[in-house]
């Protein structure tokens, strides 16, 4: 007898299977009984009919609890009405642990009560499908930027310095010295992009806000390219390019996924390169004319003005050439504007927000040392980061996708805290 994973019957048509799973939900009548299982690879439903198996195994099959571990053995059949197309024709059942007073039944839960229980929460089909998705587009980045040239490289969490400020750090102890949990791993990347032409992070962040919203979390997850000898236009279409990729591998390996979450894949299918775009000069003219009089030249974009300009495209637009008042000290200059940076936000459509922030970087020496001191930023600390603008500087530009935010996008999901598996948000460090 072959032992396999659910994702994985396919292969076994009309044979005999062991499979270890938990039961997920179950219902019965006199004769039959119904059994939800699932294994981690994905769900299946065991019938058992009472008159072809032992009495001991059909009466295990009724009193077997919801989320008790078990190895069923089964012959595998094709069913059309299946989302995976096949069935388990059960024959027996060995209980491995029979679970308990399972507190997540099949019913409605308030979301306060399904966080406290985060660590079961995620064994639900829902949870289950954002996960995969989360997965495959961890899978899909990795294969761009191999396929791309790039080099992965991972920047420290722990830092002596702030990137853009220290408003919105954690701060530690590192032995005698004051530490800070990385908000990007972004001048770290600068220096591997100095060694090594086009490289990559993915690792997590972290962001001391004090925001609520829907689109929030303290801890998260950052994919970062940066890339020598790159200027902006460069590195626009890169990101466009990234996302278009990442979308079209979820549409093809996740779409029992996002079948079992409802999305809308139609909206998705669009999404190719290149991307619509429009200057930050335009954006405000644009919101002042759809009534949004508390936006001014100079101000940042909050949601809702992120929303109104988004729902004016199909596909992710950039919104390009900020005041350079309003973004971090780092950015390179517009050429021909004193007033504005060479910068982009990506904004995904659906009321989702900025998923990619980028830039070219400052590469000139004189430049940079200036933009440090107007911070008002400690220049022993950033004496290193000085120094690559000193030794063979290039142009150079990067940008950060947020992975959680692109995952809520990409399945629809309407809360990032179901995005990542152990979501930190303001008043949750449990569990």
């Amino acid at each position: 007898m072959v032992k396999t994973t659910i994702s994985e019957v396919y292969k076994y048509e009309d044979q005999e299977v062991k499979i270890g799973a938990w039961i997920a939900n179950k219902r019965s009548s006199g004769k039959i009984a119904f059994l939800q299982l699932r294994d981690g690879t994905g769900f299946i439903q065991g019938v058992i009919v009472k008159t072809d198996v032992p009495e001991e195994v059909f009466q295990e099959a009724k009193s077997v609890t919801q989320e008790s571990s078990v190895y069923v053995t089964g012959k595998v059949q094709k069913d059309e009405r299946s989302p995976i197309g096949y069935e388990l024709l059960v024959t027996n059942i060995e209980v491995i642990s029979r679970a308990v007073d399972y507190p997540i039944t099949p019913k409605e839960h308030g979301t306060e009560f399904l966080m406290d229980n985060r660590h079961l929460w995620l064994r639900s089909r829902r949870q289950h499908a954002v996960m995969k998705i989360r997965n495959e587009i961890i899978r899909a980045t990795y294969e761009f930027y191999n396929e791309q040239g790039f080099v992965k490289v991972d920047p420290p969490i722990l830092t002596g310095s702030a990137p853009e400020g220290t408003s919105e750090l954690f701060a530690t102890k590192y032995f005698d010295e004051d530490a800070y949990l990385s908000q990007s791993g972004q001048l770290y990347m600068e220096a591997a992009a100095m060694a090594l032409g086009k490289v990559f992070s993915f690792g997590p962040t972290f962001r001391a806000e004090k925001s609520k919203t829907r689109r929030h979390l303290i801890e998260f997850w950052m994919i970062e390219p940066e890339m020598a000898f790159y200027e902006h236009e460069d590195s626009l279409k890169v990101q466009e390019e990234y996302v278009s990729f990442i979308v079209q591998s979820v549409l093809k390996n996740c779409s029992l996924e996002l079948k079992t979450l409802g999305r809308d894949t139609s909206k998705l299918e669009n999404i190719k390169a290149p991307f619509p775009r429009i200057s930050y000069d335009d954006a405000i003219k644009f919101l002042n004319e759809k009534g949004f009089d508390d936006i001014k030249w100079g101000d940042d974009f909050g949601a809702p003005h992120e929303t109104a300009i988004a729902e004016s495209y199909d596909k992710p637009v950039f919104i390009t050439h900020y005041p350079k008042a309003i973004k971090p000290f780092y950015m390179q200059p517009h050429p021909e504007r004193d007033d504005v940076v060479l910068c982009a936000d990506l904004i995904a459509p659906e009321g989702y927000g900025e998923i990619i922030g980028g830039s070219e970087r400052i590469h000139d020496y004189d430049l940079m040392k200036k933009r440090l001191e107007e911070h008002n930023l400690e220049m022993d600390a950033y004496k290193w980061y000085l120094e690559l603008r000193q030794y063979g500087s290039v142009p150079h530009s990067g940008f950060g996708l947020g992975l959680e935010r692109t995952v809520a996008w990409i399945s629809g999901v309407e809360h990032v805290r179901e995005t990542i598996p152990f979501p930190r948000l303001l008043n949750r460090l449990y569990p």
